[in-house]
């Protein structure tokens, strides 16, 4: 043992090396910076052990014994969180859920999929889709992040207009809990009204209750086919009336993403790539439809531009020719990633608005914005069809500054009964903001809930509410 475990006695380092064996649990300094942080802007700090338990059974026995011994713990997934929820505070001990990698069961007939919580996004979608099936939540870190913290951050992604959030695909769990018990919800069905539906205790709720150690997820049927295409329009109006007819009209679409005119500009800026139209249009929104036959898809959805174009809901599109087409289109919107590189120190925003606020918002925030700091970029873009809207704000000169945007930001959210997050997370980022979204009696509840479960403030202490 060496001077990283100061921190905790001599008896925990032995007692976990007994339930886990010593090659699970590590003091290596090396390795604890490796688990110092997530991607979030949170200072690192080295966890003062991290374990590495390798099955479920583990997990619980991991608790029972740091609950014995009282140092807090912090739940890491795949490390890719934007809220800090994963980074953890001094003497905390890292329980890290990679080693629970397995894919546990198939289900080829009935469509779903039993994984344990440290399997990431992308090894199990090749998995489904090698015999045909799909599993819609799809994200940018998918080859890194974990469904275990997709489940614990009830993540959304491009695809929720359609299939919904990860909330709406997970039909069972299983968690252990702060005191070592373990909790088996691994429901299979889709209807099972049988009292308080208790794994929505867990989804979203970022660790703070008890760790995830495997799900049941339910699975859709593999598309084979694919067509994108770049609207531009001259009003936010326009791109809700042709929301609400492409659902109408297209059910198979899943993807609307929403862009303003600046980001569009930024996008052009930092990648190089060209304006998409010969006009500068106020609004875009770049469309996809997952399908059945490109022939068929395709068809129907020039269709329906044709129409859009004459009835003017609709300035101009581009509809993707081949697969290399459609990824020079999406370029536009992923851009983002390098947006954040280049304009740091920035604030990010991801809040959750209501369709019908989201324009007087978006220009109110705006206008705020380029009045009181004319100098920087206010770059707004989102997922439209629920409410998903995403501001990036900066470069600026100091974290006083910062919060300042912040406060503006999130009080004008609370003004319109948004969400502060809707769906990176609360953290420790954003949970001076909270009370924006939550009212004093929710925070009451979710406050007792954590003392009913986790009564030793043992599992992610301080994140979401102190």
């Amino acid at each position: 043992m060496d001077s990283q475990l100061s921190i905790v006695t001599s008896h925990l380092y032995a007692a976990l090396i007994s339930e886990l064996g010593a090659e699970n649990v590590s003091s290596d300094a090396d390795i604890a910076q490796r688990h110092a942080g997530d991607w979030s802007e949170t200072a690192k700090e080295p966890p003062s052990l991290v374990i590495f338990p390798r099955s479920p059974a583990q997990v619980a026995a991991a608790l029972a014994v740091l609950s014995r011994f009282g140092p807090k713990a912090v739940i890491q997934g795949g490390l890719t969180g934007l809220a800090g929820a994963a980074t953890p505070h001094r003497g905390e001990v890292a329980l890290s859920l990679s080693k629970l990698n397995q894919i546990e069961e198939f289900d080829r007939v009935g469509g779903t999929v039993t994984v344990q919580a440290g399997v990431t996004l992308e090894q199990m979608q090749t998995c489904v889709e090698a015999e045909g099936w799909f599993f819609p939540l799809d994200l940018g870190a998918r080859g890194t992040c974990q469904i275990g913290g997709n489940a614990a951050t009830n993540a959304g992604g491009n695809r929720v207009i359609r299939y919904g959030t990860m909330r709406d695909l997970v039909l069972g769990l299983e968690v252990a809990l702060p005191d070592g018990s373990v909790m088996t919800m691994l429901n299979r069905v889709t209807k099972n009204t049988t009292g308080i539906d208790l794994k929505h205790l867990f989804i979203g709720a970022e660790g703070i209750l008890g760790v995830i150690t495997r799900l049941v997820l339910k699975l859709a049927p593999k598309p084979s086919s694919t067509v994108t295409a770049l609207c531009a329009l001259t009003s936010f109006d326009d791109a809700a009336a042709l929301l609400k007819d492409m659902q109408l009209h297209l059910p198979t679409l899943s993807a609307f993403e929403l862009m303003w005119q600046g980001f569009i500009d930024k996008a052009v800026e930092i990648t190089g790539a060209r304006q998409p139209f010969t006009e500068r249009h106020p609004v875009y929104v770049l469309v996809e439809l997952l399908g059945a036959s490109d022939e068929q898809d395709r068809a129907q959805l020039e269709a329906f531009l044709a129409q859009a174009l004459e009835q003017e809901l609709v300035q101009d599109v581009i509809v993707a020719q081949s697969i290399e087409h459609a990824k020079q289109l999406w370029e536009y919107r992923e851009s983002i990633g390098e947006m954040l590189a280049r304009l740091k120190p920035h604030a990010a925003f991801d809040v959750g608005i209501p369709v019908a606020a989201m324009d007087g918002f978006v220009r109110s925030v705006q206008l705020i914005l380029q009045q009181q700091f004319p100098q920087q970029s206010h770059l707004f873009f989102g997922h439209l069809g629920d409410g998903n809207l995403h501001l990036l704000s900066g470069p600026y000169p100091a974290p006083a500054t910062l919060h300042q945007v912040e406060e503006i930001v999130y009080q004008a959210v609370g003004k319109v009964k948004g969400s502060i997050s809707a769906e990176h997370g609360i953290g420790v980022i954003k949970k001076e903001f909270l009370h924006f979204s939550r009212s004093p009696e929710e925070l009451a509840l979710m406050r007792a809930l954590k003392r009913l479960l986790d009564p030793n403030n043992v599992l992610n202490a301080g994140r979401i509410f102190d």
